[in-house]
């Protein structure tokens, strides 16, 4: 019996109600079964334009006689490199880099694409949000959804079966700060320490860490009181990178209080001095806050400090982001408009800077009321 010619292609409907084209483009030498092509749509028309195409293409040696495989974690692989690498931080691409190496399992990863279920994906989130790594859910989901969303674009699979999942959802963490009085503590406590004024300008500006670390002497306008967020400090396989901030609105120039003004000019004044005690060979750096050799500072090791302070401050440990939070949660427990409160902080949107700080609303709206009882006085009840 004749094999059916390469001119002819076949269409149906599946169960699901899609429709399929299929396209026979050559023969596996090894097992002489046919090599097909199939294409999907949501009509029978689509698929027949879809066929043409196909045909036209097959007959211009445009389309490549192979039975080709590609399997999932591959394809997350590919996507990663070739789609997303080129738009994405050095940083982020670590961290999707580092979730795909330590939450996609293997029987998964060698699945092929045109076999992956929307059950397999839900599983797999399933599992880590049981795990507490509801976080990391979402962010390798929308990794999977984009990548998805490409293999459909390069006709590897009908449709993306990432969009019947659902995501477990975290609880929403407690903002953890430093009151007033603790933060006083701590800032007694670190004063022996070299790295107090560092502590010092976190505790009185909201900046980042990274901010913080990636500050250079130029960014500091002594004439006029104020500190420039220019850059962020970043480590990139134990590496220090300097990068723009993340959005517009980090870009920003914060007022300092004269006591911190005070304390860089004492700062500035040891920094000099430690230059000068390394020699003229050492590398040039004009970093704010360097390692004592004047290098690009650690995360981990300006951490390890923060810590240690804590600890003998006898005080909770809570993060370093902490003290960012105690600032913007002092401000508005002051009355500070939380639109001014959102530049100081370099948030996109007062949306944000709202979220973030609800917990303080109750006491603001507290606040306005008697400032409303005040100014309308209780003769006109």
């Amino acid at each position: 019996m004749g094999r059916r010619g390469n001119r002819e292609g076949s269409i149906y409907r599946r169960k699901d109600g899609l429709w399929c084209g299929a396209l026979t483009v050559g023969y596996d030498p090894g097992t002489g079964k046919p090599i097909r092509k199939v294409v999907y749509a949501k009509t029978r028309q689509e698929v027949a334009e879809k066929l043409t195409k196909l045909l036209r293409d097959h007959h211009l040696g445009l389309l490549p006689v192979k039975n080709e495989r590609v399997e999932f974690g591959s394809w997350l692989w590919t996507f990663l490199d070739l789609y997303k690498k080129p738009e994405i931080r050095p940083t982020t691409y670590g961290l999707y880099a580092g979730i795909l190496r330590l939450h996609i399992p293997e029987k998964l990863a060698h699945t092929p694409l045109e076999k992956l279920r929307s059950e397999d994906l839900q599983a797999l989130y399933t599992s880590l949000g049981e795990q507490g790594y509801t976080r990391v859910v979402q962010i390798l989901h929308n990794l999977i959804h984009s990548a998805l969303n490409q293999a459909v674009k390069l006709g590897y699979v009908p449709r993306n079966v990432s969009e019947a999942t659902t995501r477990p959802k975290g609880k929403k963490k407690e903002v953890q700060i430093l009151t007033p009085q603790e933060l006083k503590r701590f800032l007694e406590v670190a004063k022996k320490h070299r790295l107090f004024p560092a502590f010092y300008v976190l505790a009185t500006t909201g900046l980042r860490r990274g901010e913080l670390l990636g500050l250079k002497w130029q960014d500091i306008d002594w004439e006029h009181g104020t500190l420039t967020v220019q850059r962020n400090l970043v480590w990139v396989r134990g590496e220090p990178v300097l990068q723009e901030p993340k959005t517009r609105g980090s870009y920003r120039t914060i007022p300092l209080p004269e006591s911190t003004l005070e304390v860089l000019r004492g700062w500035r004044k040891r920094w000099l001095e430690e230059k000068l005690a390394l020699g003229p060979d050492w590398p040039e750096t004009d970093l704010v806050f360097p390692s004592e050799v004047h290098t690009a500072m650690h995360p981990r090791n300006f951490l390890r400090a923060f810590k240690n302070l804590l600890q003998e401050a006898n005080l909770p440990m809570v993060s370093l982001h902490a003290l960012r939070h105690s600032y913007a949660t002092l401000l508005l427990a002051e009355g500070e408009n939380p639109r001014v409160v959102q530049e100081l902080l370099g948030h996109s949107t007062v949306t944000t800077t709202l979220g973030i700080y609800s917990r303080v609303l109750p006491s603001l709206k507290q606040q306005a009321v008697k400032k409303v009882e005040r100014i309308l006085g209780e003769n006109n009840v």
